[in-house]
This record gives structure tokens, C-alpha cells and sequence, in this order.
């Protein structure tokens, strides 16, 4: 889910998530997790809190104005950081080749297997 600000409505929320805001708190299926505070009297969702709850990532582009809000993982095992490592590679012709010499740049890195 891509935001402007932390505050969404209710309904975009459950759309883009498929959780919804319910006074008992962010539910999906029979499943709720209770998240006092991030329902408003307005309707409004405050994106920030139903994260945390949720172990959803939450990163803000401070450059562009935008945060990126995660999938839910209730386990925890969300990324802490958004930082790609920095694994070396080798170019066709053997040499060896670091993805940091592409800072700055989009990237798009594609893998495949025949298995």
C-alpha cells in the first residue's frame, strides 16, 4: 500500500490489506488483533499504529513523500530495514561486480531456474 500520509480511511485500508478496522480492533477472517488507538471517531485509520500491531514494514520515501506499507506478518518476521545487500557478482566477462556501484539508480534484478 502506497500512502501520502499515515492517516487512510478505513475502507481503503481493509482494500489495499484485507484487514478491516473494527472497534475490536484489525481483523481479517475470524482472526482480529486488538490495535487501540488506530481506529478514529472519524472513521480515519492511523496507518502507523495498525503497522506496529500488525508487524506490517512501514518505510517512508522522504525524498518522493510517500510511505510503503508491507504485508502483515504477525510473526515478526518483517524486514527491519530496506537496505538490499550487497552480494558480489561476477560480469560475463569474470569480473567481479558489487550492486553498491549502482547506488542512486533503479535496479531490477531477475533470477531464474529451470527447476
Amino acid at each position: 500500500m502506497i500512502l501520502t500520509e499515515l492517516r487512510t480511511s478505513a475502507a481503503a485500508f481493509h482494500a489495499s490489506t484485507g484487514w478491516e478496522p473494527k472497534p475490536e480492533g484489525l481483523c481479517r477472517g475470524e482472526v482480529c488483533v486488538p490495535a487501540p488507538g488506530a481506529l478514529g471517531a472519524d472513521g480515519a485509520l492511523d496507518v502507523s499504529i495498525a503497522a506496529d500491531r500488525l508487524g506490517m514494514p512501514l518505510v517512508h520515501d522522504s525524498d518522493h513523500g510517500v510511505w510503503a506499507l508491507g504485508s502483515a506478518t504477525l510473526g515478526g518476521r518483517a524486514l527491519t530495514t530496506a537496505v538490499a545487500a550487497d552480494p558480489e557478482l561476477l560480469t560475463f566477462d569474470k569480473k567481479p561486480f558489487h550492486l553498491s556501484s549502482l547506488r542512486g539508480k533503479k535496479v531490477i534484478l531477475l533470477a531464474w531456474s529451470s527447476y
